[in-house]
């Protein structure tokens, strides 16, 4: 194999292999990996704007019985401090994302072993009911596949559904890493790899919009995570021709404050701001096919985030009003409204306010400067 070889290959939106993307990842120069993965998203995204978003993750319940590992934020059914939102704190988050400029509400929660589809088109059509304009970027695989089972159902009949009853769009949570090898050992409660992979393939011929996540830096190889990209490059290519499929990736790394993982496993999130350049790099190159490449401030900071921006990435994602899971596992970075405009700016960038099918928003005419409380 022979590195510009692969950057030519790379540069004509050809597919890599995983031997090829992992050839990458130990051989080449990380300023050459972002120069090509850079000359890629002016392609591909040519305006050049950096895209953000003003949104809210609610949790529907704090009641799991996944077992995730990494997470601390589960409570485990008819624990003391377990609980299902309300409808009167649904509206009282809704009212103020509203005030703050918000569209939409990033809506998840846990395996909850009672809550069934029902639960979800009942809630789902209440809230649009009660705010017709907001978005409901809803639930995941993972969680339509516990209602999948919980009803006896499939997972096209749950998602057609759901998406009657108001989800807009579905996210790529609980993706971790897409091989069985490494689910079974942080996340075993959760569906498995080809599982994720066929609830997407099936929203998308469904024409939902989705996401793609990883989150890497944990017991994974590097294998693993390229087998990662190249499966979600292959649900992405079988989509249909009018479906817009899986709009970003996200690769965001393992949080490890006091999870199960962390105190009894000894892993530890070891991953350098090199590492993570590289892998948003090859997420770039590995992935021609998906338009939209994010960084996770709200795992890596602002500054490496920043330099994301000039190695494939053109997406910061959502200020995120409101966050409950990886922070609760030690993620501290925060962003406001201005705050993350100003760091687009800094970076050399046109800041650019986006819904979550990406396209542009006008910045609110009277919006209200969230206050961080660290």
């Amino acid at each position: 194999m022979h590195i510009n070889d692969l950057y030519h290959k790379a540069l004509a939106f050809d597919f890599l292999t995983e031997d090829e993307g992992i050839f990458l990842f130990e051989n080449a120069a990380l300023t050459e990996l972002m120069y090509v993965a850079d000359s890629l998203r002016r392609k591909q995204v040519p305006h050049g704007k950096v895209t953000w978003q003003i949104d809210r993750n609610v949790n529907t319940t704090n009641v799991c019985i996944a077992n995730c590992k990494f997470c601390n934020f589960y409570r485990i059914p008819g624990h003391e401090e377990a609980y299902i939102t309300d409808i009167d704190t649904y509206k009282k988050k809704i009212e103020e994302t509203i005030k703050y400029g918000g569209d939409q509400l990033l809506l998840q929660g846990g395996h909850h072993p009672d809550l069934g589809l029902d639960f979800y088109v009942t809630l789902f059509r209440q809230l649009k009911s009660l705010y017709p304009d907001i978005k409901l970027h809803t639930l995941g695989p993972p969680e339509v596949a516990h209602i999948t089972k919980l009803e006896k159902s499939t997972h096209r009949e749950v998602l057609m559904a759901l998406k009657e009853a108001g989800m807009d769009s579905l996210p790529g949570a609980g993706a971790e890493i897409l091989n069985d090898r490494v689910r079974r050992l942080i996340s075993k409660g959760k569906c498995g790899a080809q599982e994720w992979l066929d609830i997407m393939h099936e929203a998308h011929k469904l024409h939902i919009t989705t996401s793609a996540t990883m989150m890497f830096g944990h017991v994974e190889t590097l294998r693993e995570r390229f087998e990662h990209l190249v499966k979600i490059r292959e649900v992405q290519s079988r989509k249909p021709e009018q479906a817009k499929g899986f709009l970003a990736f996200i690769p965001w790394t393992f949080q490890d404050v006091d999870t199960l993982l962390a105190r009894i496993r000894g892993v530890h999130n070891l991953t350098s701001a090199e590492e993570y350049l590289r892998m948003i790099a090859l997420s770039r190159i590995m992935l021609p096919n998906v338009l939209n490449i994010q960084a996770s401030w709200l795992t890596v900071g602002k500054k490496v985030a920043q330099l994301c921006l000039h190695g494939g990435a053109n997406d910061f994602g959502s200020i995120m009003i409101e966050e409950n899971v990886v922070s609760a596992a030690g993620a501290p970075h925060r962003f406001t409204s201005r705050s993350i405009q100003d760091a687009i700016r800094e970076a050399g960038f046109e800041p650019q306010l986006r819904n979550q099918q990406y396209e542009w928003r006008e910045m609110p005419a009277a919006i209200v400067e969230q206050v961080i409380d660290y």
